[in-house]
């Protein structure tokens, strides 16, 4: 059985081979789609669309930062470049200048090494192969251990949604026991307010059969019940298969709120209209929770 997930999540992993050291960070919220954000150093910037790539193997909807931090305590990695070429246009305007003013040129090799740009500190080349290995182990560590804390509040939030929809169910057969029973009470109060007006004339039984029938046409809330009592087992069977559920549960939420909604326009017993706000208010939490679902 796939296991649910929620769109809020952190994970991180530290990796350490000799004096280099990589970790990445993860944290996410809710989106509608996937959206993710990082923040990588320069050097390894160029593995930003690998990292995205990777990561879509782990995560579909909500909205992910990463945050990425590189280390090298090596000093082999940087060399010293000697320009030849800037330095000779250093020398070729310095002659010209002690030519135009008549003026010994005085310059020294270690006058010359210090003009700009003589000498510089470059970094030799990476082996991107080896560098990536690196990251990608602290990719997947992350991702994992984000994936792990998405899937407890999956789990936690599946729980609260099947006893919510559980007591939606409850109330739901209430209704369907209750909506007989106030046919009948008003075929009661019916009959009894029509002697109470014609004393001792006989009750036309045709007559008050058809308001009867009138009546239970209006309140009738069977074919809303059968369908919301449908959303509401589609909507466990959902949390029981698992998987990335999050808008198909947001549908039928839609769904049962348009059922719920009806009933309660429908019906003119209290009891019935307590339960039918039970109900709606039970809809707007788990729309809330599922909100959080991948």
């Amino acid at each position: 059985m796939a296991k649910i997930r929620s769109m809020t999540g952190f994970g991180r992993c530290e990796v350490t081979e000799g004096a280099r050291k990589i970790s990445v960070e993860m944290k996410s919220v809710n989106h509608r789609y996937l959206d993710i954000s990082i923040k990588i150093p320069k050097k390894l910037s160029f593995f930003e669309t690998a990292i995205r790539s990777e990561l879509k193997n782990y995560i579909e909807r909500g909205k992910v930062d990463i945050f990425v931090t590189y280390e090298d305590m090596t000093e082999s990695n940087l060399c010293v470049k000697y320009n030849r070429e800037l330095a000779a246009e250093y020398m070729k305007y310095l002659w010209q200048m002690s030519e135009d003013f008549s003026l010994d040129n005085d310059v020294r090799v270690s006058t010359l090494s210090r003009y700009p740009e003589v000498f510089t500190m470059e970094e030799q080349t990476v082996d991107e192969e080896a560098l990536w290995q690196f990251l990608e182990k602290a990719v997947h560590g992350a991702a994992e251990s984000f994936v792990e804390t998405r899937v407890r509040e999956g789990d936690n939030i599946r729980d609260d949604l099947l006893a919510k929809l559980n007591g939606m169910l409850a109330a739901v057969a209430f209704i369907e026991h209750r909506s007989p029973q106030i046919i009948q009470e008003y075929k009661q109060k019916l009959r009894e307010k029509v002697q109470e007006l014609l004393e001792d004339t006989k009750i036309d039984e045709a007559r008050l059969l058809t308001e009867v029938t009138i009546f239970a046409d209006k309140v009738c809330v069977d074919e809303e019940l059968v369908r919301l009592r449908s959303h509401i087992t589609a909507t466990k069977d959902c949390l029981t298969e698992g998987g990335s559920i999050g808008r198909k549960l947001d549908f039928l939420a839609q769904e049962m709120n348009r059922e719920a909604n009806t009933i309660l326009s429908k019906t003119t017993d209290l009891e019935i209209s307590n339960r039918a706000i039970e109900l709606k208010t039970e809809i707007e939490k788990i729309r809330e929770q599922i909100q959080n679902i991948e």
